[in-house]
């Protein structure tokens, strides 16, 4: 028995061409939503890059041959296996990087997020209910138990994208996960570029510590000589004191030169992400290396706009921007919404799929904006506001982007003279020492003039070391600049 209030009555027949248009009105509706959203969004214009159409000083260059930076990987680029190994490493462990490419997942899944806002979600329910109704209630003066049972689909609140605001916010999504991808590869090229920075200059602190070893041993033994001299009578005691002050300004450099090597180590372990698996090795690269690191093409400076992925990303960011401004605009117009569901409904189990059970609703909504205090208004604005700052950090980053290379390529122009320049004045103050050394020997020269070859002959190695390194970092920026790192 069917209980009150829960009755059926049976559907009235269908006449032919009313079920059809039902069906066929509702397919209509979602094909108009999936299919005819229009954006609203401002055509996108690259803007113009704010930089000049050549490098300053690099006319030349621009028209050198040879492999560009970005098609040159980095394990092609650096020679030293040792440094390959602590790259590859890096890549692998390195916390920055790792937290880059998690990010990168991070703005994926929102992008689905989004992106699933543009297809409708289908639910289906299965339902059961029981209710008690007192005598009061009943027409027939007695309390009754009513059951039912429900199952069917459903669609819920689907917007139905007219104006094109769903499909805006799924652009700026995409734009934005694009742009967090474009990210963590101009990290990994930064990284690239780190290792190798610290690696030569550990090595070439390795190099300066040696040095300042050594001097400080022949510097000892002088100061041994002179005060064996001076017991005998044959130097002053300003000769001796004079060696030893030069003595331990060796030691100082010596245990300055320790401490400043041991704080890069530290920064390379940091770097690679783990301790390394063998003590440092390798020298800091000869001129050889440094010129064939060097002599890469520098092209033209619109060429970075492709090259670079950290002016990708700001354009990527850009194209967001744009893409929220279609949202922003579409808030002006009528939103439409859909609610729909087919099932059938029962007051028993059994009966839940018999014929006549069916039952379907059709909910159309339709909200159009009158009066909102400007929000609407505020919105827009803040999303143009937000497209010029975009602007303006494109901009900047190409402009950032060109004096970086501007810079290596003043670097890679200049310091080679002065390594050469640096390794003359080096050659000539050991040859000073040398005949000084001679001199003294022969009792021509005083020791105070030994003892001020030996402090322009250390003070020029280490100079020299120094401006091997800049020379060397200056060609891993001249690379990194131009977009290399990633292979």
């Amino acid at each position: 028995m069917i209980k009150p209030g829960f009755e059926t009555h049976p559907a009235a027949p269908a006449r032919a061409g009313h079920a059809a248009p039902r069906g066929g009105l509702l397919a209509a509706l979602l094909a108009a939503g999936l299919l005819s959203a229009c954006s609203l969004a401002p055509t996108y214009q690259r803007p113009e890059a704010p930089v000049a159409a050549a490098f300053p000083g690099n006319g030349a260059a621009n028209a050198d041959s040879g492999a560009a930076a970005v098609d040159t990987g980095w394990r092609d680029y650096f020679a030293d296996e040792r440094l390959r190994q602590l790259i590859g490493a890096a890549l692998e462990h390195n916390r920055d990087l790792r937290s880059a490419a998690l990010r990168i997942e991070e703005a994926r899944a929102v992008y689905n997020v989004q992106s699933a806002d543009r297809l409708p979600s289908v639910n289906a329910n299965l339902a059961a209910s029981k209710s008690k109704t007192p005598a009061f209630q009943t027409s027939s003066g007695q309390q009754s138990i009513g059951k039912r049972y429900d199952a069917g689909l459903a669609i819920s609140a689907f917007e139905l994208d007219f104006f094109g605001r769903v499909k805006s916010l799924n652009d700026a999504a995409l734009a934005q996960y694009l742009a967090t991808d474009e990210a963590r590869q101009a990290a990994q090229i930064s990284l690239v570029a780190e290792v190798a920075k610290a690696y030569y200059t550990e090595r070439a602190y390795a190099e300066q510590y040696a040095l300042a070893q050594q001097s400080y041993a022949a510097r000892g033994r002088t100061y041994q000589l002179t005060q064996r001299r001076a017991e005998v009578g044959a130097s002053s005691r300003l000769d001796l004191r004079s060696n030893e002050t030069l003595m331990e300004t060796a030691r100082v450099a010596a245990l300055t030169l320790a401490r400043q090597r041991a704080q890069a180590e530290n920064a390379l372990t940091l770097l690679v992400g783990l301790a390394p698996a063998a003590p440092a090795g390798g020298a800091m690269a000869d001129d050889a290396a440094i010129d064939a690191m060097s002599a890469l093409p520098a092209g033209l400076p619109s060429e970075l706009l492709a090259r670079r992925p950290d002016i990708r990303a700001a354009e990527q960011r850009l194209k967001a921007a744009n893409a929220n401004i279609g949202a922003a605009r579409a808030a002006f117009f009528p939103r439409v919404s859909l609610t729909a569901s087919v099932g059938s409904s029962s007051p028993s189990l059994g009966g839940l799929f018999d014929a006549g059970s069916g039952s379907w609703s059709f909910a159309p909504q339709l909200l159009l904006p009158i009066f909102d205090a400007g929000r609407n208004r505020a919105n827009l604005t803040l999303s143009e506001v937000r497209k010029n700052l975009a602007v303006a950090d494109y901009e900047k980053t190409i402009q950032g982007a060109f004096r970086e290379v501007a810079d290596a390529l003043a670097a890679r122009d200049y310091l080679g003279d002065q390594v050469a320049a640096q390794r003359a004045v080096q050659l000539a103050q050991a040859d000073r020492l040398a005949l000084l050394q001679l001199r003294f020997d022969n009792g021509v020269a005083s020791s105070l003039d030994v003892l001020d070859a030996q402090r322009e002959l250390f003070g020029a190695e280490q100079s020299l070391v120094q401006a091997r390194l800049l020379r060397t970092t200056g060609a891993i920026d001249l690379y990194r600049t131009l977009g290399g790192g990633l292979k």
